[in-house]
């Protein structure tokens, strides 16, 4: 029988803690732009290597597989998605997320599109994916959404308040298939301002003063 030797161990942990935080946000970055210029499914080790000049043994022994490195490329490169935003009333905080998220569009609709269907197949790469892209965004919004109702803007029962997070993400994601073209800041404001802002019963009049 063989014994343990705690030796292997540590020299794995060594092999394994080469790459800097610096370098890992490198290759990172590479991994995601790869995956919006050619989808997941043409993403390899040998091309993530050949991007970023590094050993493609180095990407194995740190990350084993494909979708292990791209998890940690979508844990690791984690942004803030929408910047804090409290203009004081809902109306306004509604009108700079569109801006905001439609500003990222280009950025973030293709990534999104391209993981979408080995996402499904792979509960921790959804996970990831959600947590890197979709939850930090739908949060912010909600967050909107309670300080109007606390402000007594909308009724605390308002129907729609619910779905205001799904309909500015889902535009998003759905424009580019229905009129092939990204959801930009002047496409998701005109949203807000004729879908988004009516249904909570808010209009251009909600405004704030100066804007």
């Amino acid at each position: 029988m063989s014994s343990h030797d705690p030796a292997q161990d540590s020299a794995a942990t060594s092999r394994r803690s080469k790459i800097t935080p610096e370098r890992a946000q490198e290759l990172y970055a590479a991994v995601l732009d790869l995956i919006r210029e050619s989808g997941y499914e043409a993403l390899t080790m040998e091309g993530v290597a050949a991007r970023t000049r590094c050993g493609k043994s180095t990407l194995y022994r740190q990350w084993g597989t494909k979708p292990e490195l791209v998890v940690a490329a979508l844990h690791g490169t984690r942004r803030m998605l929408l910047p804090p935003i409290d203009t004081g009333s809902l109306a306004g905080d509604l009108r700079e997320a569109a801006r905001a998220i439609g500003a990222a569009s280009g950025h973030d609709t293709p990534l999104s599109h391209a993981l979408s269907h080995a996402a499904l197949q792979s509960p921790e790469l959804l996970c990831a994916l959600r947590e890197a892209l979709i939850l930090p965004q739908i949060a912010a919004i909600e967050d909107m959404v309670r300080r109007g109702r606390e402000r007594g803007e909308i009724a605390p029962d308002a129907p729609a308040a619910e779905f205001v997070a799904a309909q500015l993400l889902g535009v998003m994601r759905a424009r580019p298939l229905l009129e092939m073209e990204y959801a930009d800041e002047a496409y998701l404001t005109r949203f807000v301002e004729s879908s988004v802002l009516p249904a909570l019963g808010l209009g251009a009049q909600a405004a704030p003063s100066g804007a």
